[in-house]
């Protein structure tokens, strides 16, 4: 039995969605702890050209929404990068998990060789679906997580691998 595009996409995204709803919830257990201000999480990054807690999370939900969007031949949801708290960040999570829900697995089934073409920064990329998800978008989904896993280490939250392998099998 092959995999199929959905089942290498939308579930690993769901689950790493899954792992980041995680990580905030237990930098904001953390912060409460110390008698800290959760909100101080918010702009920590890992260097100053990096984006910071809010423009990972917001990548990483852009990766998912836009991936399975792309991958099924569908729109996918607009939401605008305007997110100032951890509520916020969150509320974000949980609108790209409802969308992610709502992708047929039929959308993709049979899609491996259709091209995708993508145009960040300006330039133009041109991919067959199989090389989009697997050289493109789950690295990238992944950069943003494992950042925002960072960026909470980096700022105090202890945090650990387990953390991160949440709910892998």
């Amino acid at each position: 039995m092959s995999l199929s595009l959905y089942d290498i996409s939308v579930p690993a995204f769901q689950r790493g969605l899954d792992v980041l709803q995680h990580l905030l919830d237990q930098g904001i257990a953390h912060a409460r702890a110390q008698g800290q201000d959760p909100a101080q999480l918010l702009a920590g990054r890992l260097a100053p050209d990096m984006y910071t807690l809010i423009g990972q999370v917001q990548s990483a939900s852009d990766a998912a929404k836009f991936g399975a969007a792309r991958l099924a031949g569908i729109a996918p949801p607009s939401f605008p990068d305007n997110e100032t708290t951890l509520e916020e960040l969150r509320e974000r999570i949980a609108k790209t998990q409802d969308f992610l829900r709502s992708v047929p697995a039929d959308s993709m089934d049979g899609q491996e060789e259709r091209e995708i073409v993508i145009r960040p920064g300006g330039r133009e990329l041109s991919f067959l679906a199989r090389d989009y998800i697997r050289g493109f978008v789950l690295p990238n989904f992944y950069f943003h997580l494992t950042t925002a896993y960072g960026i909470l280490r980096h700022l105090g939250v202890p945090l650990g691998k387990t953390d991160y392998l949440r709910g892998a099998a």
